[in-house]
Protein backbone atom coordinates (compact mmCIF):
# COMPACT_ATOMS: atom_id res chain seq x y z
CA UNK A 1 0.00 0.00 0.00
CA UNK A 2 1.17 3.52 -0.80
CA UNK A 3 2.39 5.54 2.16
CA UNK A 4 1.87 8.89 0.39
CA UNK A 5 -1.52 10.54 0.25
CA UNK A 6 -2.82 13.74 -1.37
CA UNK A 7 -6.34 14.96 -0.59
CA UNK A 8 -8.14 18.09 -1.76
CA UNK A 9 -11.41 19.83 -1.10
CA UNK A 10 -13.05 21.71 -3.97
CA UNK A 11 -11.84 25.29 -4.02
CA UNK A 12 -14.81 27.24 -2.74
CA UNK A 13 -16.39 30.19 -4.52
CA UNK A 14 -16.08 33.24 -2.21
CA UNK A 15 -19.28 35.01 -3.25
CA UNK A 16 -20.36 35.29 0.42
CA UNK A 17 -19.49 34.05 3.90
CA UNK A 18 -18.86 30.32 4.50
CA UNK A 19 -21.37 28.21 6.43
CA UNK A 20 -21.89 24.69 7.78
CA UNK A 21 -22.14 23.26 4.26
CA UNK A 22 -18.58 24.42 3.48
CA UNK A 23 -17.48 23.25 6.92
CA UNK A 24 -18.82 19.74 6.25
CA UNK A 25 -16.65 18.97 3.24
CA UNK A 26 -13.50 20.54 4.67
CA UNK A 27 -13.93 18.85 8.06
CA UNK A 28 -14.40 15.44 6.46
CA UNK A 29 -11.25 15.93 4.38
CA UNK A 30 -9.40 17.03 7.51
CA UNK A 31 -10.55 13.90 9.37
CA UNK A 32 -9.31 11.75 6.48
CA UNK A 33 -5.98 13.60 6.31
CA UNK A 34 -5.43 13.37 10.08
CA UNK A 35 -6.32 9.69 9.99
CA UNK A 36 -3.70 9.04 7.31
CA UNK A 37 -1.04 10.99 9.20
CA UNK A 38 -1.92 9.06 12.37
CA UNK A 39 -1.14 5.83 10.52
CA UNK A 40 2.19 7.10 9.20
CA UNK A 41 1.23 8.27 5.71
CA UNK A 42 3.11 11.23 4.30
CA UNK A 43 0.08 13.43 3.64
CA UNK A 44 -0.64 16.66 1.82
CA UNK A 45 -4.03 18.32 2.36
CA UNK A 46 -5.14 21.20 0.13
CA UNK A 47 -8.08 23.57 0.25
CA UNK A 48 -8.62 27.06 -1.13
CA UNK A 49 -10.75 29.52 -3.09
CA UNK A 50 -11.81 29.94 -6.72
CA UNK A 51 -11.74 33.74 -6.91
CA UNK A 52 -12.37 34.71 -10.53
CA UNK A 53 -15.51 35.01 -12.63
CA UNK A 54 -18.42 37.20 -13.59
CA UNK A 55 -20.35 36.63 -10.38
CA UNK A 56 -17.46 37.89 -8.24
CA UNK A 57 -17.09 40.95 -10.48
CA UNK A 58 -20.80 41.78 -10.16
CA UNK A 59 -20.84 41.25 -6.39
CA UNK A 60 -17.84 43.56 -6.03
CA UNK A 61 -19.47 46.23 -8.21
CA UNK A 62 -22.61 46.03 -6.07
CA UNK A 63 -20.49 46.75 -2.98
CA UNK A 64 -18.55 49.52 -4.69
CA UNK A 65 -15.16 47.85 -4.23
CA UNK A 66 -12.68 46.11 -6.52
CA UNK A 67 -13.00 42.35 -7.12
CA UNK A 68 -9.66 41.81 -5.36
CA UNK A 69 -10.85 43.69 -2.28
CA UNK A 70 -14.05 41.67 -2.33
CA UNK A 71 -12.33 38.27 -2.43
CA UNK A 72 -9.75 39.37 0.15
CA UNK A 73 -12.56 40.11 2.61
CA UNK A 74 -14.29 36.78 2.05
CA UNK A 75 -11.02 34.79 2.01
CA UNK A 76 -10.33 35.98 5.55
CA UNK A 77 -13.69 34.57 6.67
CA UNK A 78 -12.80 31.18 5.21
CA UNK A 79 -9.35 31.03 6.79
CA UNK A 80 -10.80 32.12 10.14
CA UNK A 81 -13.41 29.36 9.91
CA UNK A 82 -10.75 26.74 9.18
CA UNK A 83 -8.82 27.92 12.26
CA UNK A 84 -11.98 27.66 14.35
CA UNK A 85 -12.55 24.07 13.17
CA UNK A 86 -8.87 23.11 13.67
CA UNK A 87 -8.42 22.28 9.99
CA UNK A 88 -4.90 20.95 9.38
CA UNK A 89 -4.51 21.86 5.69
CA UNK A 90 -0.96 22.01 4.36
CA UNK A 91 -1.75 24.75 1.85
CA UNK A 92 -4.51 27.23 1.03
CA UNK A 93 -4.58 28.08 -2.66
CA UNK A 94 -6.19 31.24 -4.03
CA UNK A 95 -6.58 31.53 -7.78
CA UNK A 96 -5.61 35.20 -7.61
CA UNK A 97 -2.12 34.31 -6.38
CA UNK A 98 0.84 34.90 -8.75
CA UNK A 99 1.92 31.23 -8.56
CA UNK A 100 -1.46 30.12 -9.92
CA UNK A 101 -1.84 33.03 -12.34
CA UNK A 102 1.47 32.32 -14.08
CA UNK A 103 0.97 28.56 -14.30
CA UNK A 104 -2.55 28.85 -15.76
CA UNK A 105 -1.24 31.17 -18.48
CA UNK A 106 1.52 28.67 -19.26
CA UNK A 107 -0.96 25.77 -19.43
CA UNK A 108 -3.25 27.75 -21.73
CA UNK A 109 -0.33 28.61 -24.01
CA UNK A 110 0.72 24.93 -24.08
CA UNK A 111 -2.81 23.97 -25.10
CA UNK A 112 -2.78 26.57 -27.88
CA UNK A 113 0.59 25.34 -29.16
CA UNK A 114 -0.64 21.71 -29.25
CA UNK A 115 -3.95 22.69 -30.86
CA UNK A 116 -5.87 21.44 -27.83
CA UNK A 117 -7.70 24.78 -27.78
CA UNK A 118 -8.90 26.82 -30.73
CA UNK A 119 -10.52 30.25 -31.21
CA UNK A 120 -14.15 30.39 -32.29
CA UNK A 121 -17.33 32.02 -31.01
CA UNK A 122 -19.93 30.86 -28.53
CA UNK A 123 -23.67 31.29 -28.43
CA UNK A 124 -25.63 29.68 -25.66
CA UNK A 125 -27.67 30.03 -22.51
CA UNK A 126 -25.54 31.23 -19.63
CA UNK A 127 -26.11 31.02 -15.87
CA UNK A 128 -24.07 33.59 -13.97
CA UNK A 129 -24.62 31.83 -10.65
CA UNK A 130 -23.26 28.45 -11.83
CA UNK A 131 -20.74 29.98 -14.28
CA UNK A 132 -22.05 27.51 -16.87
CA UNK A 133 -23.31 27.52 -20.45
CA UNK A 134 -26.27 25.31 -21.35
CA UNK A 135 -27.94 24.13 -24.54
CA UNK A 136 -31.49 24.92 -25.62
CA UNK A 137 -32.58 21.43 -24.62
CA UNK A 138 -31.00 21.68 -21.17
CA UNK A 139 -32.65 24.99 -20.23
CA UNK A 140 -36.07 23.96 -21.55
CA UNK A 141 -38.94 26.21 -22.54
CA UNK A 142 -38.71 28.21 -19.32
CA UNK A 143 -34.99 28.97 -19.91
CA UNK A 144 -33.79 28.14 -16.41
CA UNK A 145 -30.49 26.65 -15.28
CA UNK A 146 -30.80 22.87 -14.80
CA UNK A 147 -28.44 23.05 -11.80
CA UNK A 148 -29.84 25.92 -9.73
CA UNK A 149 -33.19 26.77 -11.33
CA UNK A 150 -32.33 30.43 -11.89
CA UNK A 151 -33.12 32.22 -15.18
CA UNK A 152 -30.39 32.02 -17.83
CA UNK A 153 -29.54 34.57 -20.52
CA UNK A 154 -28.59 34.11 -24.16
CA UNK A 155 -24.99 35.18 -24.80
CA UNK A 156 -22.76 35.25 -27.84
CA UNK A 157 -19.08 36.11 -27.75
CA UNK A 158 -15.71 35.10 -29.21
CA UNK A 159 -14.15 32.32 -27.15
CA UNK A 160 -11.49 29.64 -27.07
CA UNK A 161 -12.63 26.01 -26.89
CA UNK A 162 -10.93 22.89 -25.56
CA UNK A 163 -11.12 19.92 -27.96
CA UNK A 164 -13.05 17.43 -25.81
CA UNK A 165 -13.69 15.29 -28.90
CA UNK A 166 -9.97 14.48 -28.96
CA UNK A 167 -10.06 12.87 -25.51
CA UNK A 168 -13.58 11.52 -24.92
CA UNK A 169 -12.91 7.94 -26.08
CA UNK A 170 -9.86 7.69 -23.84
CA UNK A 171 -11.89 9.01 -20.92
CA UNK A 172 -14.57 6.33 -21.25
CA UNK A 173 -11.84 3.69 -21.49
CA UNK A 174 -10.29 5.07 -18.29
CA UNK A 175 -13.66 4.82 -16.54
CA UNK A 176 -13.92 1.16 -17.54
CA UNK A 177 -10.41 0.32 -16.40
CA UNK A 178 -10.69 2.20 -13.10
CA UNK A 179 -14.08 1.45 -11.53
CA UNK A 180 -13.21 3.31 -8.30
CA UNK A 181 -12.24 6.51 -10.10
CA UNK A 182 -15.71 8.00 -9.50
CA UNK A 183 -17.25 7.28 -6.10
CA UNK A 184 -20.12 6.60 -5.45
CA UNK A 185 -20.21 4.51 -8.64
CA UNK A 186 -23.69 5.73 -9.61
CA UNK A 187 -22.15 9.07 -10.48
CA UNK A 188 -20.24 7.43 -13.35
CA UNK A 189 -23.45 6.31 -15.05
CA UNK A 190 -24.79 9.82 -14.59
CA UNK A 191 -21.78 11.33 -16.38
CA UNK A 192 -21.93 8.84 -19.26
CA UNK A 193 -25.70 8.93 -19.78
CA UNK A 194 -26.30 12.64 -19.21
CA UNK A 195 -23.22 14.19 -20.79
CA UNK A 196 -21.06 11.82 -22.82
CA UNK A 197 -23.59 9.65 -24.68
CA UNK A 198 -25.76 12.58 -25.89
CA UNK A 199 -22.62 14.00 -27.51
CA UNK A 200 -20.03 16.00 -25.61
CA UNK A 201 -19.46 19.50 -26.98
CA UNK A 202 -16.05 21.13 -26.90
CA UNK A 203 -15.63 23.16 -23.71
CA UNK A 204 -15.57 26.96 -23.69
CA UNK A 205 -12.36 27.98 -21.88
CA UNK A 206 -12.22 31.77 -22.32
CA UNK A 207 -14.58 34.73 -21.93
CA UNK A 208 -14.63 38.30 -23.25
CA UNK A 209 -17.74 39.83 -21.64
CA UNK A 210 -16.02 40.46 -18.31
CA UNK A 211 -12.46 41.17 -17.23
CA UNK A 212 -12.07 39.59 -13.77
CA UNK A 213 -9.92 36.61 -14.62
CA UNK A 214 -6.48 35.52 -15.82
CA UNK A 215 -5.72 37.18 -19.19
CA UNK A 216 -5.06 34.95 -22.19
CA UNK A 217 -1.66 35.93 -23.61
CA UNK A 218 -2.58 34.86 -27.13
CA UNK A 219 -5.62 37.09 -27.51
CA UNK A 220 -6.24 40.50 -25.93
CA UNK A 221 -9.59 40.84 -24.19
CA UNK A 222 -9.94 37.14 -23.35
CA UNK A 223 -9.72 35.84 -19.78
CA UNK A 224 -9.36 32.16 -18.91
CA UNK A 225 -12.82 30.79 -18.16
CA UNK A 226 -13.49 29.48 -14.68
CA UNK A 227 -13.05 25.73 -15.05
CA UNK A 228 -9.65 25.71 -16.73
CA UNK A 229 -8.58 28.30 -14.18
CA UNK A 230 -10.12 26.55 -11.16
CA UNK A 231 -9.36 22.90 -11.79
CA UNK A 232 -5.65 23.43 -12.33
CA UNK A 233 -5.33 24.60 -8.70
CA UNK A 234 -4.72 20.99 -7.69
CA UNK A 235 -1.38 20.93 -9.48
CA UNK A 236 -0.32 24.59 -9.21
CA UNK A 237 -0.55 24.32 -5.41
CA UNK A 238 1.98 21.49 -5.56
CA UNK A 239 4.36 23.51 -7.71
CA UNK A 240 3.57 22.36 -11.25
CA UNK A 241 5.41 24.59 -13.73
CA UNK A 242 7.48 26.19 -10.97
CA UNK A 243 11.14 25.75 -10.06
CA UNK A 244 10.37 24.58 -6.53
CA UNK A 245 8.19 21.59 -7.30
CA UNK A 246 9.31 18.90 -4.86
CA UNK A 247 5.74 18.51 -3.65
CA UNK A 248 4.56 18.02 -7.22
CA UNK A 249 7.10 15.26 -7.76
CA UNK A 250 6.19 13.61 -4.48
CA UNK A 251 2.40 13.91 -4.45
CA UNK A 252 1.49 13.90 -8.15
CA UNK A 253 4.25 12.40 -10.27
CA UNK A 254 4.88 9.50 -7.87
CA UNK A 255 2.51 6.78 -9.09
CA UNK A 256 2.46 5.26 -5.61
CA UNK A 257 0.84 8.36 -4.12
CA UNK A 258 -2.92 8.10 -3.76
CA UNK A 259 -4.66 11.27 -5.02
CA UNK A 260 -8.22 11.95 -3.83
CA UNK A 261 -10.42 14.88 -4.83
CA UNK A 262 -13.46 15.34 -2.58
CA UNK A 263 -16.19 17.40 -4.25
CA UNK A 264 -19.89 18.27 -4.16
CA UNK A 265 -22.34 16.72 -6.61
CA UNK A 266 -22.90 19.98 -8.50
CA UNK A 267 -19.33 20.01 -9.87
CA UNK A 268 -19.01 16.31 -10.66
CA UNK A 269 -18.94 16.68 -14.45
CA UNK A 270 -16.13 19.22 -14.35
CA UNK A 271 -13.95 16.98 -12.16
CA UNK A 272 -14.74 13.67 -13.84
CA UNK A 273 -14.96 14.75 -17.50
CA UNK A 274 -12.99 17.92 -18.16
CA UNK A 275 -10.28 17.64 -15.49
CA UNK A 276 -9.13 14.19 -16.68
CA UNK A 277 -9.01 15.56 -20.24
CA UNK A 278 -6.89 18.54 -19.19
CA UNK A 279 -4.50 16.19 -17.39
CA UNK A 280 -4.29 13.91 -20.43
CA UNK A 281 -3.47 16.93 -22.59
CA UNK A 282 -0.68 17.80 -20.14
CA UNK A 283 0.62 14.20 -20.20
CA UNK A 284 0.00 13.88 -16.46
CA UNK A 285 -1.44 11.01 -14.44
CA UNK A 286 -5.07 10.93 -13.34
CA UNK A 287 -6.28 11.25 -9.75
CA UNK A 288 -6.86 7.94 -7.98
CA UNK A 289 -10.40 8.87 -7.05
CA UNK A 290 -12.96 11.63 -7.28
CA UNK A 291 -15.26 11.23 -4.28
CA UNK A 292 -18.64 12.96 -4.46
CA UNK A 293 -19.94 13.75 -0.99
CA UNK A 294 -23.60 14.36 -0.22
CA UNK A 295 -25.39 17.60 0.53
CA UNK A 296 -26.06 19.13 3.91
CA UNK A 297 -29.84 19.50 3.77
CA UNK A 298 -32.25 21.48 5.91
CA UNK A 299 -35.95 20.80 6.30
CA UNK A 300 -36.61 23.37 3.56
CA UNK A 301 -34.05 21.88 1.18
CA UNK A 302 -30.36 22.38 0.40
CA UNK A 303 -28.46 24.73 2.67
CA UNK A 304 -27.80 27.89 0.68
CA UNK A 305 -27.07 31.55 1.30
CA UNK A 306 -29.85 32.65 -1.07
CA UNK A 307 -32.47 30.74 0.94
CA UNK A 308 -31.27 32.23 4.20
CA UNK A 309 -31.17 28.79 5.83
CA UNK A 310 -27.44 28.54 6.50
CA UNK A 311 -26.03 27.84 9.95
CA UNK A 312 -23.07 29.93 11.11
CA UNK A 313 -20.39 27.66 12.52
CA UNK A 314 -18.48 29.80 15.09
CA UNK A 315 -21.43 30.04 17.53
CA UNK A 316 -21.88 26.26 17.38
CA UNK A 317 -18.19 25.72 18.15
CA UNK A 318 -18.23 28.31 20.94
CA UNK A 319 -21.26 26.67 22.56
CA UNK A 320 -20.49 22.97 22.12
CA UNK A 321 -16.78 22.81 21.35
CA UNK A 322 -14.92 22.05 18.13
CA UNK A 323 -14.79 18.30 18.82
CA UNK A 324 -18.56 18.10 19.16
CA UNK A 325 -19.20 19.87 15.86
CA UNK A 326 -16.64 17.72 14.05
CA UNK A 327 -18.12 14.57 15.57
CA UNK A 328 -21.64 15.47 14.44
CA UNK A 329 -20.53 16.16 10.87
CA UNK A 330 -18.73 12.83 10.65
CA UNK A 331 -21.21 10.61 12.48
CA UNK A 332 -24.66 11.92 11.58
CA UNK A 333 -24.28 12.16 7.80
CA UNK A 334 -22.99 9.08 5.99
CA UNK A 335 -20.07 10.28 3.86
CA UNK A 336 -21.20 10.12 0.24
CA UNK A 337 -24.91 10.48 1.01
CA UNK A 338 -27.18 13.47 1.59
CA UNK A 339 -28.01 14.25 5.19
CA UNK A 340 -30.31 16.57 7.04
CA UNK A 341 -29.34 18.89 9.87
CA UNK A 342 -31.81 19.25 12.73
CA UNK A 343 -31.18 20.64 16.22
CA UNK A 344 -32.70 17.51 17.73
CA UNK A 345 -30.30 15.18 15.91
CA UNK A 346 -27.34 17.38 16.80
CA UNK A 347 -28.01 17.27 20.55
CA UNK A 348 -29.03 13.60 20.50
CA UNK A 349 -25.82 12.59 18.70
CA UNK A 350 -23.59 14.44 21.18
CA UNK A 351 -25.37 12.97 24.17
CA UNK A 352 -25.38 9.44 22.74
CA UNK A 353 -21.77 9.24 21.51
CA UNK A 354 -19.92 11.54 23.89
CA UNK A 355 -21.81 11.82 27.17
CA UNK A 356 -23.50 8.42 27.44
CA UNK A 357 -20.91 6.29 25.67
CA UNK A 358 -17.31 7.55 25.59
CA UNK A 359 -17.54 9.96 28.53
CA UNK A 360 -19.34 7.39 30.67
CA UNK A 361 -16.69 4.74 29.92
CA UNK A 362 -13.82 7.08 30.76
CA UNK A 363 -15.38 8.39 33.99
CA UNK A 364 -16.25 4.91 35.31
CA UNK A 365 -12.89 3.41 34.44
CA UNK A 366 -10.75 6.18 35.94
CA UNK A 367 -12.92 6.21 39.08
CA UNK A 368 -12.60 2.43 39.56
CA UNK A 369 -8.84 2.40 38.99
CA UNK A 370 -8.55 5.16 41.60
CA UNK A 371 -10.84 3.31 44.00
CA UNK A 372 -9.46 -0.21 43.67
CA UNK A 373 -5.79 0.35 42.80
CA UNK A 374 -4.90 3.82 44.15
CA UNK A 375 -4.92 5.19 40.61
CA UNK A 376 -2.29 2.77 39.22
CA UNK A 377 -3.28 0.89 36.05
CA UNK A 378 -2.72 -2.84 36.74
CA UNK A 379 -0.37 -4.79 34.49
CA UNK A 380 -1.88 -6.60 31.56
CA UNK A 381 -1.00 -10.30 31.72
CA UNK A 382 -3.42 -12.23 29.54
CA UNK A 383 -7.08 -12.72 28.71
CA UNK A 384 -8.30 -14.55 31.81
CA UNK A 385 -11.83 -15.36 30.68
CA UNK A 386 -14.14 -15.13 27.69
CA UNK A 387 -15.13 -11.55 28.55
CA UNK A 388 -11.49 -10.45 28.43
CA UNK A 389 -10.86 -12.42 25.27
CA UNK A 390 -13.91 -11.04 23.46
CA UNK A 391 -13.15 -7.37 24.19
CA UNK A 392 -9.48 -7.86 23.27
CA UNK A 393 -10.38 -9.55 19.96
CA UNK A 394 -12.95 -6.85 19.20
CA UNK A 395 -10.27 -4.19 19.75
CA UNK A 396 -8.00 -5.92 17.21
CA UNK A 397 -10.86 -6.32 14.71
CA UNK A 398 -11.77 -2.66 15.18
CA UNK A 399 -8.29 -1.54 14.12
CA UNK A 400 -8.50 -3.65 10.96
CA UNK A 401 -11.98 -2.42 10.03
CA UNK A 402 -11.00 1.18 10.87
CA UNK A 403 -8.08 1.02 8.43
CA UNK A 404 -10.02 -0.76 5.69
CA UNK A 405 -13.07 1.52 5.89
CA UNK A 406 -10.98 4.69 5.98
CA UNK A 407 -8.98 3.54 2.96
CA UNK A 408 -12.26 2.96 1.13
CA UNK A 409 -13.41 6.46 2.19
CA UNK A 410 -16.24 4.93 4.21
CA UNK A 411 -15.35 7.42 6.88
CA UNK A 412 -18.63 7.47 8.80
CA UNK A 413 -18.59 3.68 9.05
CA UNK A 414 -14.94 3.69 10.17
CA UNK A 415 -15.69 5.87 13.17
CA UNK A 416 -18.95 4.04 13.89
CA UNK A 417 -16.82 0.92 14.39
CA UNK A 418 -14.82 2.72 17.09
CA UNK A 419 -17.96 3.76 18.93
CA UNK A 420 -19.16 0.15 18.67
CA UNK A 421 -15.99 -0.82 20.54
CA UNK A 422 -16.70 1.84 23.19
CA UNK A 423 -20.25 0.52 23.58
CA UNK A 424 -18.89 -3.02 23.93
CA UNK A 425 -16.50 -1.80 26.65
CA UNK A 426 -19.40 -0.31 28.60
CA UNK A 427 -21.18 -3.66 28.35
CA UNK A 428 -17.95 -5.39 29.37
CA UNK A 429 -18.10 -3.43 32.63
CA UNK A 430 -21.64 -4.60 33.31
CA UNK A 431 -20.84 -8.22 32.46
CA UNK A 432 -17.56 -8.27 34.43
CA UNK A 433 -19.12 -6.48 37.45
CA UNK A 434 -15.83 -5.16 38.91
CA UNK A 435 -17.67 -3.91 42.02
CA UNK A 436 -18.50 -7.54 42.80
CA UNK A 437 -14.97 -8.75 42.00
CA UNK A 438 -13.58 -6.12 44.41
CA UNK A 439 -15.46 -7.73 47.31
CA UNK A 440 -13.73 -11.09 46.84
CA UNK A 441 -9.94 -11.10 47.54
CA UNK A 442 -9.57 -14.32 45.53
CA UNK A 443 -10.78 -12.49 42.44
CA UNK A 444 -8.25 -9.68 42.60
CA UNK A 445 -6.46 -10.95 39.48
CA UNK A 446 -9.75 -10.84 37.53
CA UNK A 447 -10.32 -7.29 38.77
CA UNK A 448 -6.80 -6.29 37.70
CA UNK A 449 -7.39 -7.80 34.28
CA UNK A 450 -10.70 -5.99 33.91
CA UNK A 451 -9.14 -2.59 34.68
CA UNK A 452 -6.15 -3.26 32.39
CA UNK A 453 -8.49 -4.20 29.53
CA UNK A 454 -10.67 -1.13 30.07
CA UNK A 455 -7.68 1.24 30.14
CA UNK A 456 -6.31 -0.36 26.97
CA UNK A 457 -9.63 -0.02 25.12
CA UNK A 458 -10.04 3.65 26.08
CA UNK A 459 -6.43 4.36 25.07
CA UNK A 460 -7.05 2.73 21.68
CA UNK A 461 -10.43 4.40 21.15
CA UNK A 462 -9.04 7.81 22.06
CA UNK A 463 -6.25 7.32 19.53
CA UNK A 464 -8.55 6.14 16.73
CA UNK A 465 -10.94 9.03 17.43
CA UNK A 466 -8.17 11.65 17.54
CA UNK A 467 -8.74 12.81 13.92
CA UNK A 468 -12.21 13.92 15.08
CA UNK A 469 -11.59 14.76 18.74
CA UNK A 470 -8.70 17.11 18.07
CA UNK A 471 -8.67 18.56 21.59
CA UNK A 472 -10.46 16.02 23.80
CA UNK A 473 -8.38 13.00 22.75
CA UNK A 474 -5.36 14.58 24.43
CA UNK A 475 -7.42 15.14 27.58
CA UNK A 476 -8.47 11.49 27.50
CA UNK A 477 -4.79 10.56 27.41
CA UNK A 478 -4.11 12.99 30.28
CA UNK A 479 -6.70 11.25 32.47
CA UNK A 480 -5.22 7.84 31.63
CA UNK A 481 -1.73 9.15 32.45
CA UNK A 482 -0.46 8.33 28.94
CA UNK A 483 3.05 9.73 28.58
CA UNK A 484 3.94 11.81 25.50
CA UNK A 485 6.12 9.10 23.97
CA UNK A 486 3.21 6.63 24.12
CA UNK A 487 0.77 8.86 22.27
CA UNK A 488 1.08 7.12 18.92
CA UNK A 489 -0.79 4.69 16.73
CA UNK A 490 1.44 1.66 17.24
CA UNK A 491 1.57 1.75 21.05
CA UNK A 492 -2.17 2.38 21.28
CA UNK A 493 -2.78 -1.07 19.74
CA UNK A 494 -0.62 -2.80 22.36
CA UNK A 495 -2.50 -4.09 25.40
CA UNK A 496 -0.16 -3.56 28.31
CA UNK A 497 1.37 -0.33 27.07
CA UNK A 498 -0.13 1.52 30.06
CA UNK A 499 1.08 -0.90 32.77
CA UNK A 500 1.88 0.96 35.97
CA UNK A 501 0.83 4.41 34.80
CA UNK A 502 -1.16 6.58 37.18
CA UNK A 503 -4.58 7.85 36.14
CA UNK A 504 -5.57 11.45 36.86
CA UNK A 505 -9.21 12.13 37.60
CA UNK A 506 -9.99 15.34 35.69
CA UNK A 507 -12.99 17.34 34.65
CA UNK A 508 -15.94 15.63 33.04
CA UNK A 509 -14.95 15.82 29.38
CA UNK A 510 -18.37 15.22 27.89
CA UNK A 511 -21.15 16.50 30.17
CA UNK A 512 -24.68 15.56 29.19
CA UNK A 513 -26.54 18.35 27.39
CA UNK A 514 -29.95 19.61 28.46
CA UNK A 515 -31.82 18.78 25.25
CA UNK A 516 -34.61 21.34 25.72
CA UNK A 517 -32.22 24.25 26.32
CA UNK A 518 -29.71 23.37 23.61
CA UNK A 519 -32.28 22.60 20.92
CA UNK A 520 -33.89 25.98 21.50
CA UNK A 521 -30.47 27.67 21.26
CA UNK A 522 -29.76 26.05 17.89
CA UNK A 523 -33.23 26.95 16.58
CA UNK A 524 -32.56 30.60 17.41
CA UNK A 525 -29.22 30.32 15.61
CA UNK A 526 -30.96 28.91 12.53
CA UNK A 527 -33.59 31.65 12.55
CA UNK A 528 -31.04 34.47 12.49
CA UNK A 529 -29.89 34.03 8.84
CA UNK A 530 -33.52 33.89 7.65
CA UNK A 531 -34.31 37.13 9.45
CA UNK A 532 -31.21 38.71 7.93
CA UNK A 533 -32.17 37.48 4.43
CA UNK A 534 -35.71 38.81 4.83
CA UNK A 535 -34.39 42.20 5.91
Amino acid sequence: MSKKFYITTPIYYPSASPHLGHAYCTTMCDIIARGKRLRGFETFFLTGLDEHGEKIQKNAEAKGISPQEFVDEVALKFTNLWETLKISNDDFIRTTEPRHYETVQKIFSDFVAKDDVYLSSYKGWYCVHEESFWTETQVGEEHVCPDCGRPVELKEEPAYFFRCSKYVDGLVKYYDENPKFITPEGRKAEMINNFIKPGLNDLCVSRTTFSWGIPVKESEGHVVYVWLDALTNYITALGYGQENNENFKKFWLDEDCEIVHVIGADITRFHTIYWPMFLKALDLRQPSRVFVHGLMMMKDGKMSKSKGNVIPVPPLVERFGVDAVRLYLCREIVFGQDGQFTPEQFVERLNADLANNLGNLLNRTVSMINKYFDGIIPSFKADLNDLDKNIHELAEKTVKSYEYLNDELKVTEAYASVFDLVSAANKYIEDSAPWALAKDPEKKELLESCMAHLAAVIYLAGTLLSPILVTKSEKIFDQLGVTPELRNYEDAQRFGALDGLKVVKGEQLFPRLDATVEIEYIKQLMAAPKEKAAA
